[in-house]
């Protein structure tokens, strides 16, 4: 992709219509995630509706490629579900929900951002290491789930 095709990535705030097209960027790219669980297209409904959550959609011409949600908890935000068709890897489209992202999070008076990423995913690790997050090797992350598929 030149600068020119660059520039014509636009992104918007996902709408109650746009569900299918998330899920269906998320299975394109492999993304893992929780269809029977926390990413059924009822929960991704309600999520929606709450202040706190935004997915936003990228697409060049009109064309849907990538999808990001994004959320806080007010002290700190998420960068949660990045994922670009895998015909447009490499063009910029990750970094551009990226910022796009910090942006939202900024607007709501946020200064701290974090992302999971699961090991191994070079890919992704990079992409934020570029993007300036840093990697920490020393936390140790804990779950509890009522369900095995959320």
């Amino acid at each position: 992709m030149d600068k020119s095709e660059q520039t014509q990535i636009t992104i918007r705030k996902a709408s109650q219509q746009d569900i299918d097209t998330t899920i269906r960027i998320w299975r394109n790219a492999e993304l893992t995630h929780k269809p029977k669980g926390r990413d059924t297209k009822e929960n991704l409904h309600s999520q929606l509706r709450l202040p706190q959550i935004c997915v936003f959609i990228a697409a060049i011409k009109g064309k849907d490629v990538g999808t990001i949600m994004v959320s806080h908890d007010g002290r700190k935000g998420w960068l949660n579900r990045l994922a670009v068709l895998k015909k447009y890897r490499n063009k910029g489209i990750a970094q551009k929900l990226i910022a796009h992202s910090e942006n939202w999070l900024a607007s709501q008076g946020l200064e701290i951002y974090a992302t999971l990423i699961d090991d191994p995913n070079d890919p992704s690790m990079n992409l934020f290491m570029k993007a300036g997050y840093t990697k920490h090797n020393d936390i140790v992350y804990f779950t509890k789930k009522l369900n095995p598929d959320v």
